[in-house]
């Protein structure tokens, strides 16, 4: 019976987790953020986006409620904080500017590093829905066994998101640039409509409206 509960809870980490990142809705401005790349450094951007997206998970799911409190931080004022940075991001995706023109290649390892963190591993793949999973999931963990299964069901999900945004970078060779640029700007309204919608969502958690 035990193990049973255990696959259950597991499967609701996978499920809810692949959910909430939707790593397909990344695919997109992942492709865009990383055009001007070769191959191996796509890769490299899609693995350290989703470790550094593992790492912050894993830590607001066991000190997240200490560090909100500790800074005074509400889910609400992280969804604004979001919704901020999605709205930057999508007015230069609608003016086809995210994506550099040329990266040269002494500046590939700083520009990987750059777009790994911001915007993919936050607030596209941790954001605030990711985050409270983290928390609520790490609550409904009673047991030493179930904490464990979180911790697999979490990295099994960012193995499968990496692989997903490995796998898209294919596309690049397939659309070109013409269809890069259309594709940019496509999302660049779509990301621009989820900012609003974080932020409108933050506003509502803080006033209670």
């Amino acid at each position: 019976m035990f193990a049973k509960e255990l696959f259950t809870f597991g499967m609701l980490v996978v499920t809810s987790y692949l959910t909430l990142i939707n790593p397909f809705g990344v695919m997109p401005i992942y492709l865009t953020a990383t055009a001007d790349l070769d191959v191996k450094a796509r890769e490299k951007t899609a693995k350290k986006a989703t470790l550094i997206a593992f790492i912050i998970m894993l830590v607001f799911a066991f000190s997240g409620q200490l560090l909100f409190k500790f800074f005074g931080i509400s889910v609400g004022g992280f969804k604004i904080a979001g919704g901020i940075i999605f709205l930057l991001m999508g007015m230069d995706m609608l003016q086809a500017r995210l994506s550099r023109t040329k990266v040269k290649d002494s500046e590939v390892k700083t520009y990987v590093n750059d777009v790994s963190i911001t915007p993919l591993a936050i607030p596209l793949l941790s954001g605030p829905g990711a985050l409270t999973n983290s928390i609520i999931l790490m609550q409904e963990a009673t047991t030493i066994e179930m904490k464990i299964v979180f911790v697999i069901g979490l990295a099994l999900t960012m193995a499968l998101t990496c692989l997903i945004l490995i796998s898209a970078s294919k596309l690049i060779k397939i659309i070109g640039e013409t269809g890069m640029n259309v594709m940019m700007r496509l999302m660049g309204m779509i990301v621009m409509v989820i900012a609003v919608e974080f932020f409108t969502s933050g506003v509502k958690d803080i006033f209670n409206l």
